[in-house]
């Protein structure tokens, strides 16, 4: 846990009203979470209101909505409350992705719901992110919502997370309100195996350490929100990684100039491909070499890597299609029809064993059948609660699943994409369950 205080000053301001180019710096992909009225929209509204991502009509018009409802100010919130419902009903429903840039990063943000019933989205927001900032109200500190997000992001091995410890302005800016919540925090993330936790105190709606630094609070000593952001280290080299790409579409122009063409479309998921790479091509287990690698625009580029979209052309004429993932040859997923996995179910229909359900993996779906319900967690003791009836909406537990073909599965550690699955409803299409492979589930009861 990362938490500083001190009689310094605090950090310097980190944004910029310079232009932005859409290639400046890196990209971090990160979700907000947190119980209802926490200000995670507040926040979004107040992150894209300083770092001047704001058109002005947007403005007037946040700031005539505000003026109707009695508001002294703008109410930056309805920046992000997208739906009528929520604007109505001032919660967040469905997850809102907003695009920002500063001169030093590039962003997307899922500011996703904090009601109970909505934890299901969290899990859509978060399943990509590579930091989650969660909310709580340094009123009332960690709460069970605040306990289940943060089991989400370790679950989703979301690699950073940060504490923010919002309205501070209500509790006179005091760091005897936002210690006990930071060391609480603390300990309940240690517990869940989140490697990077940094704790802030801010007030979303008075902006101190948003973006500018507070003067109210002298005896923090760290970043902004927003610093933290900007420098956080999520960059990988993806030649570590074993490469993984799931086949979309198979290319087989008509027309008589490229009769002989037979290209493979998708994006690489993990790691990269070069021209001259031994593969093998899964689950049929075909060995090739990849023979060139196009790109939208450009032939034979020298290499591929996650997350980009391109096609491959093999060597051989080996029969591929869609739902088929190319790996490397020498790093191979493992082939199982038996999966044992960690799920978080999202349907309001409740999961049972013996129930029959299809499993979409990558660009792959394949029926299966529930074969047990093994445990459940619970979010107060972070113990395994074994054998239950069901799994209802919410619900984090482990199961064991059959599946009518072998599919090629990785560890959700090592990829996050070929270690994720979801469940689905074969009678209607519903999206019952979204599971990971190879995560832990709490400890032994």
């Amino acid at each position: 846990m990362t938490y500083f205080a001190s009689n310094a000053g605090g950090a310097t301001a980190a944004a910029e009203s310079a232009p932005l180019s859409p290639q400046t710096g890196t990209l971090l992909r990160l979700a907000t979470a947190g119980s209802v009225d926490d200000g995670k929209s507040t926040l979004v509204g107040r992150l894209l209101h300083d770092t001047k991502q704001v058109f002005a009509d947007q403005l007037d018009a946040v700031q005539r909505v505000s003026l109707e409802r009695g508001f002294d100010g703008a109410d930056l919130a309805l920046l992000t409350d997208g739906l009528r419902a929520e604007r109505e009903q001032g919660i967040t429903i469905d997850v809102a992705y907003r695009y920002f840039a500063t001169p030093k990063r590039r962003f997307i943000l899922a500011d996703t719901p904090g009601h109970v019933q909505y934890t299901r989205n969290m899990v859509t927001g978060a399943s990509t992110a590579q930091l989650a900032v969660v909310l709580v109200d340094a009123r009332h500190g960690v709460v069970e919502q605040t306990r289940r997000h943060a089991a989400v992001a370790a679950l989703l091995k979301v690699p950073h997370v940060v504490l923010a410890v919002n309205k501070m302005d209500l509790v006179g800016y005091a760091e005897e309100a936002f210690a006990p919540i930071a060391d609480e925090f603390a300990a309940y993330t240690r517990a869940l195996g989140v490697p990077d936790v940094t704790a802030i105190p801010i007030s979303a709606l008075a902006g101190d350490n948003v973006v500018d630094p507070s003067n109210r609070m002298d005896w923090y000593a760290g970043p902004t929100l927003l610093e933290h952001l900007e420098d956080v280290d999520v960059d990988h080299d993806p030649q570590y990684c074993a490469a993984r790409f799931p086949v979309q579409y198979v290319l087989r122009p008509q027309s008589a100039e490229f009769r002989d063409y037979r290209g493979y479309a998708g994006q690489v998921t993990a790691g990269a491909f070069h021209p001259g790479d031994e593969v093998l091509v899964l689950p049929s287990g075909k060995r090739s070499t990849i023979a060139g690698i196009d790109r939208l625009g450009e032939q034979d580029v020298p290499v591929a890597y996650a997350p980009q979209s391109v096609t491959l052309r093999l060597a051989d004429d080996v029969d591929v299609s869609r739902g088929d993932i190319i790996v490397a040859a020498d790093r191979l997923p493992r082939m199982t029809q038996d999966v044992v996995a960690t799920v978080c179910h999202i349907a309001d229909r409740p999961l049972r064993a013996g129930d029959r359900v299809l499993l979409r993996h990558g660009t792959s779906t394949v029926k299966a059948i529930v074969r047990s319900l093994d445990s459940t967690l619970n979010l107060e003791t972070l113990r395994r609660d074994p054998g239950p009836q069901a799994l209802h909406a919410n619900d984090i537990g482990q199961v064991t699943l059959r599946t009518a073909a072998p599919l090629p599965l990785d560890d959700y550690a090592d990829h996050r994409r070929t270690g994720s699955f979801l469940l689905i409803d074969d009678s209607d299409g519903t999206t019952l369950t979204a599971g990971m492979v190879g995560v832990p589930l709490g400890s032994e009861d």
